[in-house]
């Protein structure tokens, strides 16, 4: 199954035009042809059938026929992620916790991040691909980045919130402190780690410290194994 993402689609549209970009992979690239359906979702958790009326490579024109919603899932996975030295290495992270299932994600700048900036519309476009790939229809957030000063102060979320060093210090695994169906938060921090002045900030809020196992992990792989082991704990 192709899947096509437009964020403004509603279970109220009777009808959808693609955009030049999407009609033209469409009537070009997978052949299709008036009557054929394609699968679209607006991110949101609504997956829509529409029959295609006009097989127009500018101008693709479909007839919704069908809608589902995919059952929200029973817990929330927020991932704060320093970003890393090399873009590419942040995307990687992206992509993948998108296949695996996470929900919400912030760039926090630490004290010892390399990078501070991040192309916020590149990310959500490397998002919604993933997204698509994966046959999701729930697309998710990604936040502008923030201090990690700023984060820990105003994330209200709740649930359980972790915190991933390196530093030594009573720390125990994750999979042993995640338990099912309970929204969860983790911070990983940049290449050289969180200070010692935000692992204490941690604590005080609240924060649990917990190890990704006995490996020294690179930030992105960090944070795939804490997605990972997440969505074991629940599925």
């Amino acid at each position: 199954m192709q899947l096509f993402y437009n964020a403004k689609l509603d279970n109220s549209a009777k009808q959808f035009v693609f955009p030049p970009d999407e009609s033209k992979h469409i009537v070009k690239v997978l052949r299709k042809s008036e009557g054929d359906t394609v699968q679209i979702t607006n991110g949101k958790g609504y997956l829509f059938e529409a029959e295609i009326l006009e097989a127009d490579q500018k101008r693709c024109k479909v007839r919704i026929i069908s809608e589902s919603r995919t059952i929200p899932k029973r817990y929330k996975l927020h991932m704060a992620v320093a970003p890393t030295k090399m873009n590419d290495r942040y995307e990687w992270f992206l992509e993948k916790a998108t296949e695996i299932g996470v929900d919400e994600i912030t760039p926090v700048i630490c004290d010892h991040s390399e990078r501070k900036t991040i192309k916020l519309e590149r990310m959500e476009r490397v998002l919604q691909s993933a997204m698509k790939q994966s046959l999701q229809t729930i697309l998710p957030k990604i936040n502008p980045p923030i201090s990690y000063k700023e984060f820990i102060e105003t994330n209200i979320s709740v649930g359980f919130k972790f915190i991933a060093h390196c530093q030594n210090g009573e720390k125990m695994e994750l999979k042993r402190r995640v338990i099912a169906d309970n929204d969860v938060t983790i911070l990983i921090g940049p290449e050289g780690d969180f200070s010692k002045d935000e692992i204490d900030l941690s604590k005080e809020k609240g924060y649990i410290p917990i190890s990704l196992g006995q490996n020294r992990l690179r930030t992105e792989t960090a944070a795939i194994v804490a997605c990972t082991t997440v969505a074991i704990i629940n599925n």
